[in-house]
This record gives structure tokens, sequence and C-alpha cells, in this order.
């Protein structure tokens, strides 16, 4: 059973009108943090379940957290200031194999987050591409540039970089060649877009996969979701037996 944790706030910063940038210290949540796990935040009394939340980054003993208020929970976190103590569960789930070698890490909006702390923890060279609705969505563009090699940035109506989809400059890399995988996480349309491209160009390519979850540890089933293994239906536990899967696990 994972570690419940009492960390302490040391940062909230407002990125957008809906999006945040928590900090906690806790070190023995930083020491098992993986790439592409997540923790599971209690939101206060009135909130009887808790809160999924990626981790973006972790430096030290430090970890951040950047979320979209999308209701009662997280507008509760959105509100914590410095010296606040967190009860988080954690850290849950299974993360990205990261290769020896060079990788492209994509990331859809809020899914960004995620793509940071794979970006931090690979052994070789990283290609960022990021995709946004527009210039104002756009978060972590300096945290990205200052851990990677390149960095991509796509909004759909052209109103910074790379007019389109993550999947346009995607489409270019894999022409280019020479890495070892693809990582992704983003709205289940990209995700499933770049899955194609990837098995075209023959690269191996995991992505985490964004669901509604109740426990966060398996029990619940909210988190289900369709899954293949050698031809064979099945449904699998976002949360538990994810949030990272091989895409060739998933019925798309």
């Amino acid at each position: 059973m994972p570690n419940i944790n009492l960390c302490e706030v040391v940062d909230n910063e407002q990125l957008l009108a809906d999006t945040f940038a928590l900090t906690v210290i806790c070190k023995e949540l930083a020491l098992e943090a993986r790439a592409g796990q997540f923790v599971h935040i209690e939101c206060g009394e009135s909130c009887l379940l808790r809160r999924p939340v990626s981790i973006c980054s972790v430096r030290g003993d430090a970890l951040e957290f950047v979320f979209e208020v999308k209701g009662e929970g997280t507008r509760w976190l959105s509100a914590r200031e410095p010296g606040h103590m967190l009860d988080i569960l954690g850290p849950l789930g299974n993360g990205f194999y990261l290769p020896d070698g060079d990788i492209i890490v994509i990331g859809g909006g809020i899914g960004s987050p995620p793509m940071l702390f794979a970006s931090e923890s690979a052994t070789g060279n990283v290609t960022a591409v990021l995709g946004f609705r527009n210039e104002n969505r756009i978060i972590l563009k300096e945290e990205f540039a200052s851990v990677c090699d390149e960095v991509y940035i796509t909004t759909d109506d052209g109103s910074f970089g790379i007019l389109g989809p993550a999947t346009v400059p995607l489409v270019d890399l894999l022409e280019r060649g020479g890495y070892e995988a693809v990582l992704a996480c983003g709205p289940r349309a990209m995700l499933s877009a770049i899955a194609v491209l990837c098995k075209l160009y023959s690269i191996p390519c995991q992505v985490s996969l964004e669901e509604r979850m109740g426990c966060g540890v398996g029990a619940c089933l909210v988190c289900a979701c369709a899954m293949a293994n050698d031809g064979v239906g099945r449904m699998g536990r976002v949360c538990k037996d994810g949030p990272v899967f091989d895409v060739e696990e998933i019925v798309w």
C-alpha cells in the first residue's frame, strides 16, 4: 500500500486564471517518485474523495504539481498557502519506462506537466513537443527549455509557434529519426493520432491516460478502460495498471 505523507506547501504560483503550480517538501515522496506517476491529495473536509494530480517535477526534496481548477476540491487546493500541511497518498501508478538514448516527449495542454518530469529523468537528449489551444494557454515553456535539447510549441489557432496539433512537428521528427521512444500525455484524440504515427514509423510509444479516478489504488474501478493483450480484450485500471501504457495495449 502506498504511503500517506504529510507534506508542507512551500509555494503556490498561479500560472493562468485556472492553473496553479503547487510545490511541497517531502523527502520520502521525492525519493520514491518516478516520471509518469501521480499522487492523491486530500482536499479539505468537504471533499470525500482525494484528487489525483500528476507529478510535474522533482528537485531535491521538493515536488511540484501543476493542475487546473475544475471543481470544489481543486479550488480548495489552489488556495493553499506556504506552511499548510497536505495529506498526500503516493506515489501511485506505473510510470514511464525511460530507455537509454534520445526520446521525444509530447504534452497536450494540462497533459504537459508530467512530461516535464519525464524530461528531467531522461538519460539521453530530449525533444519536447507541446500543444496548446492558443498562446494564452501555454504553460511551462521556460521549464521545458531549461531541460530539453529542443522544444516545439504548437497552437490550434497559430497564435504562437506552429499552427496545428502536436502531430505536425512529430511527423518531421519521426522522418528525421534517431529516437528510441515517444512518450506522451494529453487528450485521448491526440494520443490516438500519435499512436498511429508511431506504428507507421515503427517507434515504441508509451502514453499516459487521463481518466476520472475514485480510490486511486485499483479498488473502485471508476477509471476502468478497454485494453487488449495479444488480441484478447480486457478491462484495465488506469490508476493501478497505468496511468502509463504501451500504445499496443490500448483499444483506441
